[in-house]
């Protein structure tokens, strides 16, 4: 198929095989879960004293395993940014849905920094100006970086989508390979720390990933053409974090050099751990979910999941729900403990997000009909859907 025969079979709710689907895809929204499920993963095991110091001569089986679980839930960040970009790329710039996104990364920074201050929950500098503006201004503040990145990346969409449309397919590919390598492929192999290297936590590292998005979006990648194809990237990329990273610790702890980027291979923005991502991203872009329950329950639970991240990561609890797990379940002692403490503890904490979320989208919802009464919202509503910037 033809670039321009692919692209308008995608516009035409088309699959790159040919299969039709709706514009919520169960599959992938499943993908949005388990992704949320490995964020907190990442979060539990980094944030939750769970992964030993590479620098650390000693490694108990505790710690290998941890590595081992950091490496198959690293794919996470990456593989969310991908899923909202294959979708945002078909989709119309609205600065309704941004203001939707700012009050509800809103209700959980101002909401639970309040609530935790009342509790004595407080990050390091206590309840001040800097606290304050880390709860009014949470995008400016990089109270969660990951929104502040995504809330860049949505203002370029626009501009993003309609440029990649108008780039032939050949140089939509070279701009792409040169942008990966600058911003990921260069860091993969040079044996230094670079100054411009953030380790994928910016804005520009998920403008890339917006890009592979799209690319996949237009074009698909025709390597990918089942999902065991994305299940054995997925797993050799994996191998290849990891046994780069403990070859590098070896030498670590034998010439006391490198300690820097002794965690290079587990940043988002190591080329291994965008293509773990995008190899994950196709297992469940082929998967086939069939029972219409199990697909209306996905669906019913997917939109919530970005309520679970902001959740955990608020400043002021983000190294505090862990001790709670703790104090209920008890530390992991041990691999045999970590290994079933920690499947326990993400769904807790993934329940309790979804939960909280789905209590702030009823609030919403309460609070929209009352001052739906009022002719001025209306208007406001209106004036808003009418902000609306087609990028097809």
């Amino acid at each position: 198929m033809t670039g321009k025969a692919e692209n308008a079979a995608v516009k035409a709710g088309q699959l790159h095989n040919g299969q039709k689907k709706p514009d919520r895809q169960a599959n992938m929204e499943l993908l949005r879960i388990v992704s949320m499920l490995l964020v907190t993963v990442l979060h539990f095991l980094d944030k939750g004293g769970n992964l030993t110091p590479l620098v650390n001569a000693d490694m108990p089986a505790a710690g290998y395993l941890a590595w081992l679980l950091e490496t198959f839930a690293i794919v996470a960040v990456n593989v969310y940014m991908l899923l909202s970009g294959y979708f945002l790329t078909e989709s119309s710039f609205k600065v309704k849905r941004l203001l939707q996104l700012f009050l509800q990364i809103w209700f959980y920074s101002i909401g639970i920094g309040l609530l935790a201050a009342a509790f004595g929950y407080l990050p390091e500098g206590g309840f001040g100006v800097h606290y304050l503006l880390t709860l009014f201004l949470p995008v400016s503040m990089n109270h969660y970086w990951f929104m502040t990145a995504y809330v860049f990346m949505y203002l370029f969409m626009p501009m993003l989508s309609g440029g990649v449309r108008r780039l032939a397919k050949k140089q939509f590919q070279t701009v792409l390979l040169l942008l990966l390598v600058v911003c990921g492929a260069l860091k993969s192999v040079v044996p230094a720390r670079l100054e411009t290297d953030a380790f994928g936590y910016d804005a520009v590292w998920y403008l890339c990933v917006y890009l592979v998005a799209a690319y996949i979006r237009l074009y698909g990648i025709p390597f990918f053409k089942t999902g065991k194809r994305g299940v054995l990237v997925y797993l050799l990329s994996a191998a290849g974090i990891l046994g780069i990273t403990f070859a590098m610790r070896f030498l670590y702890l034998k010439t006391g050099s490198m300690e820097l980027i002794l965690t290079n291979a587990y940043h988002y923005n190591h080329i291994l751990v965008l293509a773990a991502s995008v190899g994950f991203f196709y297992l469940f872009y082929h998967i086939r979910i069939e029972k219409a329950g199990i697909a209306k329950f996905i669906l019913r639970i997917a939109p919530y999941t970005l309520g679970v991240y902001l959740f955990q990561e608020h400043v002021a609890i983000r190294y505090e729900w862990q001790q709670w797990i703790y104090g209920f379940l008890g530390k992991p002692d041990g691999a045999a403990g970590l290994l079933w403490i920690t499947p326990v503890s993400i769904l807790l904490v993934f329940l309790m997000g979804i939960l909280l979320d789905m209590l702030r989208a009823l609030l919403f919802r309460g609070l929209n009909r009352l001052l739906s009464m009022l002719g001025g919202y209306r208007r406001l509503l209106l004036w808003l859907d009418g902000c609306t910037i087609d990028t097809k």
